[in-house]
C-alpha cells in the first residue's frame, strides 16, 4: 500500500452533479476498503453556475490549486441555462482547468452495455465499442473568451499546432494498442475535414506523420461529414477516433445517442501531469433534486479514474478496482439490476447504487 494517500478533487456542481458524484465516491469507498492496497482522500470544493451567483466567482483560487495539487480530478456536472457570463456563454470553470493544466486529450469512450436502448435495429449495434478522442485545448475552443465580435460580423479562430497534435496522435495509437491487448481492434482513425481547411490538413499530415511510428497499429482517415454518416450506418467497426475539438464535441454526443443516451457517456481528460474525470452529460437542471439521475456515466468515469490512477503510480489494485467496477456495471445492466429512470426504468441514482453495491460485493466475494 502506498504510504500517502491519493488526493482526489472532487467538484459536484450543479444540477445532478452532487447526486451522481455521491454515489461515486461511495462505491470507489467500497473498493478501496474491500481490496486494499490503495487509499484515497477526498477534498470537495465549490465550483459552477450556482457558485458564481452567490460569490460572482465560479471557482476560488484556494479550489482551483487544490485541483491542480490533487492526483486526480473527480467533476459532477457545471453549468445552469440561466446563469450566464457577461458575454452570454455558460460558467464551466472545468474548461479553464483543461487550458491551465494542459489535458489535451479527452477521451470518451462509447460502449453499448446489455439491456440499454439500442438506437440502431441492426443486431452488430449490441457490438458497439469504440473512443473518441478529442483534443481538448486547441481547435475551435482555443478561440473561446477571445472572439471579436460586433455589430456586422463575429470571428473565432481555429488553432491547430504541431506539439499538441503529436502528443494527441500518439495518446491515440497507445490508446489502440491498449485495447488491442484487450481484445480490440487495433486501428486509430484520423477524423477531419482536410479536404477544405489547411488546418485540418496540417492534423491529418502530423497524425499520418506519427502512425509511421506505430507500425503496430492500424492507420487510417476520414472526413468528418463521412463519420457522422457512418457512426449511424456501422459504428461498430470502429475503435479509436482522433479528431479537433469542436468535431470531438459534437460526435461524442452523437455516440452517447448511439449507446442510450447521455447517462452512458463517461470521459476522461488527461494531459502529461493531470487528469480531470466527469460525466459527459449536462447538470440537467430539470430534474434536479428528484432522485430520478443516472450516475452511469459518473461510475464509468471514476472507473476510467482509477485506470489512469493504477497507470500513473505503478498501482496494480487500483486497475483491477477499474476492471471490477466496469464489469460491475455491465454486470447489473445483463442481469436487469440496474434500471435507470432515463431508459424508462423505475430507478433514479439511489437504487441503482444500491444495485451496484451489491452487483460488487458479490464480485468481491469471489476475488
Amino acid at each position: 500500500m502506498p504510504s500517502e494517500a491519493l488526493r482526489i478533487a472532487v467538484f459536484p456542481g450543479d444540477g445532478i452533479g452532487p447526486e451522481v458524484i455521491a454515489p461515486a465516491i461511495e462505491i470507489l469507498r467500497l473498493l478501496e476498503a474491500r481490496l486494499g492496497g490503495f487509499r484515497m482522500v477526498f477534498e470537495e470544493y465549490p465550483a459552477g453556475a450556482a457558485y458564481y451567483r452567490e460569490t460572482g466567482k465560479d471557482i476560488s483560487d484556494e479550489a482551483f490549486e487544490a485541483a491542480r495539487a490533487a492526483d486526480a480530478i473527480l467533476l459532477g456536472a457545471m453549468g445552469l441555462p440561466d446563469v450566464r457570463l457577461p458575454d452570454g456563454t455558460e460558467i464551466r470553470p472545468h474548461l479553464r482547468m483543461r487550458d491551465e493544466f494542459g489535458l489535451y486529450a479527452g477521451v470518451r469512450p462509447v460502449k453499448a452495455f446489455p439491456n440499454t436502448p439500442r438506437r440502431l435495429i441492426d443486431e452488430r449495434a449490441a457490438n458497439i465499442d469504440f473512443v473518441i478522442l478529442r483534443e481538448s485545448t486547441e481547435g475551435l475552443f482555443f478561440s473561446q473568451g477571445r472572439g471579436e465580435v460586433n455589430e456586422q460580423e463575429a470571428r473565432e479562430t481555429l488553432r491547430i499546432t504541431r506539439a499538441t497534435t503529436e502528443k494527441l496522435s500518439d495518446f491515440a495509437f497507445k490508446l489502440a494498442r491498449r485495447r488491442k491487448a484487450r481484445g480490440g481492434k487495433g486501428r486509430a482513425t484520423c477524423v477531419d475535414k482536410s479536404n477544405v481547411f489547411r488546418a485540418y490538413a496540417f492534423f491529418r499530415q502530423i497524425f499520418l506523420e506519427r502512425a509511421k511510428l506505430h507500425p503496430d497499429v492500424t492507420a487510417d482517415c476520414a472526413y468528418v461529414d463521412a463519420m457522422a454518416l457512418d457512426l449511424v450506418r456501422k459504428p461498430w467497426e470502429y475503435d479509436v477516433l482522433v479528431m479537433e475539438n469542436m468535431f470531438g464535441d459534437i460526435l461524442s454526443d452523437l455516440g452517447g445517442g448511439l449507446v442510450g443516451g447521455m447517462g452512458m457517456a463517461p470521459c476522461a481528460e488527461v494531459g502529461d501531469e493531470h487528469a480531470l474525470f466527469q460525466p459527459a452529460h449536462g447538470s440537467a437542471p430539470d430534474i434536479a433534486g428528484q432522485g430520478k439521475a443516472n450516475p452511469t456515466a459518473t461510475l464509468l468515469s471514476a472507473a476510467m479514474m482509477l485506470d489512469w490512477l493504477g497507470d500513473r503510480h505503478g498501482i496494480d489494485r487500483l486497475g483491477e478496482a477499474a476492471a471490477l467496477l466496469e464489469a460491475a456495471v455491465e454486470r447489473g445492466f445483463a442481469e436487469r439490476r440496474l434500471r435507470p429512470m432515463e431508459f424508462g426504468g423505475d430507478q433514479g441514482s439511489r437504487e441503482i447504487t444500491q444495485q451496484l453495491f451489491g452487483v460488487l460485493k458479490e464480485k468481491l466475494a469471489s476475488v
